[in-house]
């Protein structure tokens, strides 16, 4: 009877014992913050992008990582910014207070422009997914840092195209007030003057209205044989379809961020013949794109987006410098970052002095049929 008792006894200590020992070596938590919007008219972006980056933590906490001999594991933080510079300061406060090691965000240039200074002030890594503004890099902070390409090289590029592919000579700039459309149309409307064409007009208006009949019965008059938008997507369909609508006999260009189904639906058929430059590779032809999509798909059942793998190479990059510091003192992350090769799923990952991608690639789009179609990519600015 007591030899039973023993044998029992022995059996629950090698029962229990594991579950202490995993208890006595409890990884430390490394918060991660994410911030874009999760609600309002960009959402479906936004939570695109926040799958992608729970999917590159969820691998690496797989993997496993140690931080001076000791295991870790990283937790995703997400904010709600609703695409707003004032929410995504508020949002910027509250992930430095709760003690983020760094922020994969935010999506629009407004937002990460209005949060930067926040985390810089407190040394926390930002890490955007898809800000293109020149600005939020330029303003020399050390802790901003993007995984695409900016305005700079975007708005050259889809002005080489106007003039040199289409034909474009007499533009019109239409831009929605914020930092990224003004500073893509703005660079649009440089590129195409030093081409020898002419910049008939350019104009502002608010990246709420849907209203461009003011400025399109101007453009009847002036006559341009192309129309550059700097905006996103829903805007920049319904001035696809005023431009059709007051038959112009204009090429449509529009900025980067209409790629996808939410022009599409919005435009119907008068968005046929749109161009538009978007950052990175086509999807399916970035390394790695089949793994990628196959997990995503099996995890989240969603589509996409656009800017989803540059989150997830954000995130990526970020893990892989952590490590490669071996600290979570974060000028030393920042410094690793500063010097960082990756190989990611959008390609080579590596930064510039100011945190900009250092081999931005793009690839220019048209819709054709209510379909957007590969026109051309520029690798190593060709």
């Amino acid at each position: 009877m007591i030899t039973s008792l023993l044998r029992m006894a022995l059996v629950f200590l090698c029962a229990i014992l594991p579950v202490r020992a995993v208890l006595a070596t409890d990884a430390t938590e490394i918060l991660i913050g994410y911030a874009g919007p999760l609600s309002g008219a960009s959402a479906a972006v936004g939570k695109s992008m926040l799958h992608a980056v729970h999917l590159a933590v969820d691998e690496s906490n797989k993997r496993g990582t140690h931080i001076g001999g000791k295991p870790v594991v990283f937790k995703v933080i997400s904010q709600d910014d609703r695409a707003d510079p004032r929410t995504a300061e508020l949002v910027a406060r509250y992930l430095v207070k709760i003690g983020v090691t760094a922020v994969i965000g935010h999506w629009n240039s407004a937002a990460s422009l209005a949060a930067a200074p926040v985390y810089e002030s407190a040394g926390v890594i930002q890490i955007s997914p898809a800000t293109m503004s020149r600005r939020y890099t330029a303003e020399g902070r050390r802790t901003s840092f993007r995984t695409i390409g900016n305005n700079d090289g975007a708005g050259k590029f889809t002005a080489d195209y106007a003039v040199k592919t289409l034909g474009a000579t007499r533009v019109a700039l239409i831009n929605d007030g914020t930092p990224f459309g003004q500073g893509i149309a703005e660079q649009f409307g440089k590129t195409v003057k030093e081409h020898g064409a002419a910049v008939l007009g350019s104009y502002a208006v608010s990246d709420k209205t849907s209203d461009f009949n003011r400025i399109l019965a101007e453009l009847k008059v002036l006559k341009p044989d192309a129309v550059f938008f700097g905006g996103l997507d829903v805007q920049a369909a319904a001035l696809a379809r005023g431009v059709v609508r007051m038959q112009l006999g204009a090429r449509f260009i529009a900025a980067s961020g209409t790629v996808g189904l939410p022009f599409l639906k919005a435009a119907g058929a008068d968005g046929n013949h749109t161009v538009v430059l978007e950052p990175g590779l086509p999807l399916e032809r970035m390394p790695g794109w089949k793994s990628f999509e196959k997990n995503y798909m099996q995890k989240f059942d969603s589509s996409i987006d656009l800017y989803a793998p540059f989150a997830y190479d954000a995130a990526q990059v970020l893990i892989a410098a952590i490590r490669q510091a071996d600290s979570l003192d974060q000028r030393k992350i920042g410094s690793v970052l500063r010097e960082i090769r990756f190989n990611g799923l959008t390609g080579p990952v590596s930064f510039n002095a100011e945190g900009d991608l250092k081999q931005p690639v793009f690839t220019i789009y048209e819709v054709q049929n209510q379909s957007w179609v590969v026109r051309k990519t520029i690798t190593n600015n060709r």
